[in-house]
């Protein structure tokens, strides 16, 4: 799996002009299943974002988890994440699972993160979606399980 991970101080993903999603402080996690990947590898990631540390503490150092911040994840799946540009100028996606096995995997890493204690919102998955974010830092992290 892939991952894309923003702190955030707010994000929310809108839908045909409605919202369907949004977290307060957190992390904004855009999501890619790839060929391949197993429920393994969503609990490897599941597992390790909520504990990174890359929230500041009192003295302002990147010090602190999402857990150790009580923060909220707005996960969104992203299967342009796949991309790969190696040839002419077109992205190829043909390395993201399937529709049915990518919203699989991407449903079962929410539920993974809400079981931690997490308060998970989500994206639509498949949609056209419109994904606002503050980006807290900025801090973002890209992650492959």
């Amino acid at each position: 799996m892939r991952a894309l991970i923003q702190r955030v101080s707010r994000a929310s993903v809108t839908v045909d002009n409605a919202v369907v999603g949004q977290t307060g402080p957190g992390l904004l996690i855009l999501i890619c299943a790839m060929q391949g990947d197993t429920e393994a590898d969503v609990r490897k990631l599941a597992a390790k974002i909520p504990k990174l540390r890359i929230f500041r503490d009192e003295g302002g150092k990147m010090n602190q988890s999402l857990i150790d911040t009580g923060g909220a994840a707005l996960v969104v799946s992203q299967f342009t994440l796949a991309a790969d540009t190696s040839r002419g100028n077109r992205p190829g996606f043909s390395s993201a699972a399937a529709p049915d096995e990518g919203e699989s995997l991407y449903r079962m890493f929410a539920d993974e993160l809400a079981a931690q204690g997490i308060p998970v919102e989500t994206g639509q998955f498949g949609a056209d979606m419109a994904v606002e974010l503050v980006n807290d830092g900025p801090v973002t992290i890209w992650m492959e399980s």
